[in-house]
């Protein structure tokens, strides 16, 4: 048995814990960029509190406003302006998009290169010579879990691609989980993000690369987002709700670091790339599909017989343990479809994907790197077939 793990070097999680932001990066520096994305921190109350706290801790910051998910224009104007600003750390606010670009601007304002020198796929991929700045992630969702992984992703439009920038020197020195932060989140968002974090737990489980330092967190973030997901959805103050998924999310990003993803993810990084599917939305509205066509390949003896067992597992944490191990499997399965469906996701076509794009999506899903963490390698037309399924 051989694994790796990596994580932040600190993760503070509770409600109220974002008012401790300045206590707790003052020993990384006194001048930060603070990357932060929409209007909704200002409403909610969330800036000036982070505003405030720097401040009392003597922290000068200048601000970068995220708008979108980040591309490469986005970020490379982010870079210069980190490098005329010589912040002496990065402060991630927001969603999985803030805290992607500020992962990338603190890794690349240091490099002498481009952004492309080191993008993955669709650029040179090369390392990270210098050491990138240390980051403060602060997450505002419960979804993608970048507070904890080591990766960012940009969307390259000219290759209709995302493609990350990853190294383990990118994982943020804090992570401050404040679960408040989210109850502001609206239904669709919540739905989206949640299932997001519900994806990005059940493909580490099942990975090629699955681990034993992975595997109980992800059992205890399918449980947690099984209780609280549609609890949230519905009554968004319900704070043990958003408390749970805020954890499961954190729980999420640490096994997709360390254990990989799957097919989901594979197709999400072409599907944002060339349509406006929210990412969130992409991996809900995949997952019970690919789920689908992995058992199948499993079932007829194309992989592994221990990742079967680990779908049985998670059909019984969701939809309650039946007789035997094959129910398990397909109810977990009939679980994810019925959730999707409660949430009211939009299916792929919702956002212009058609029957045409299939046979391009799948040829650009495959050179994705979380396709190498699918349990078993599907063929292009089971690949074809999640998407028709999706749309």
């Amino acid at each position: 048995m051989r694994f790796e793990f990596y994580t932040a070097a600190a993760i503070v999680f509770g409600r109220g814990e974002v008012a401790r932001v300045g206590e707790l990066a003052r020993p990384l520096g006194a001048r930060a960029l603070l990357v932060r994305d929409g209007d909704h921190l200002e409403r909610a109350g969330t800036l000036p509190r982070v505003a405030s706290s720097l401040g009392a801790a003597g922290i000068a910051f200048t601000e970068v406003r995220v708008r979108g998910e980040p591309d490469v224009e986005a970020v490379e104007a982010a870079v210069e302006l980190a490098r005329a600003a010589r912040p002496e750390l990065v402060i991630g606010l927001g969603g999985g998009s803030a805290l992607d670009t500020a992962k990338a601007v603190a890794g690349l304002t240091p490099q002498p290169g481009t952004l492309l020198d080191h993008l993955e796929v669709v650029g040179r991929g090369q390392p990270l010579a210098a050491a990138p700045l240390p980051v403060v992630a602060i997450p505002t969702t419960a979804g993608t879990g970048a507070e904890v992984t080591q990766n960012a992703v940009i969307a390259v439009p000219e290759r209709r691609f995302k493609a990350s920038i990853r190294s383990p020197r990118l994982v943020p020195r804090l992570a401050l989980v404040d679960p408040a932060l989210t109850d502001s989140v609206p239904p669709d968002v919540t739905a989206a993000t949640g299932l997001d974090a519900l994806t990005q737990l059940i493909e580490p489980y099942v990975s090629c690369r699955a681990q034993p330092l992975t595997d109980g967190l992800a059992l205890t973030g399918i449980r947690l987002v099984a209780g609280a997901l549609e609890r949230a959805f519905h009554d968004g103050a319900d704070t043990a709700a958003r408390d749970d998924l805020a954890l499961a999310a954190l729980l999420g990003g640490i096994c997709l670091a360390n254990a990989g993803l799957g097919a989901v993810h594979g197709f999400a990084a072409p599907l944002g790339a060339s349509f406006p599917v929210p990412h969130g939305v992409a991996c809900a509205a995949l997952l019970p599909y690919v789920m689908r066509a992995n058992v199948a390949a499993l079932r007829a003896g194309a992989g592994p017989d221990h990742a079967l067992r680990r779908y049985a597992e998670i059909g019984a944490l969701l939809a309650g343990p039946r007789p035997n191990a094959t129910e398990d499997v397909d109810a977990g399965i009939a679980w994810v479809a019925a959730l999707v469906r409660a949430l009211r996701i939009p299916p792929l076509g919702a956002y212009g994907v058609t029957p045409a794009a299939v046979p391009d999506l799948v040829a650009r899903a495959r050179q994705a790197s979380s396709m190498r963490g699918n349990p078993i390698v599907l063929g292009d037309d089971a690949l074809a077939a999640v998407l028709v399924a999706a749309l």
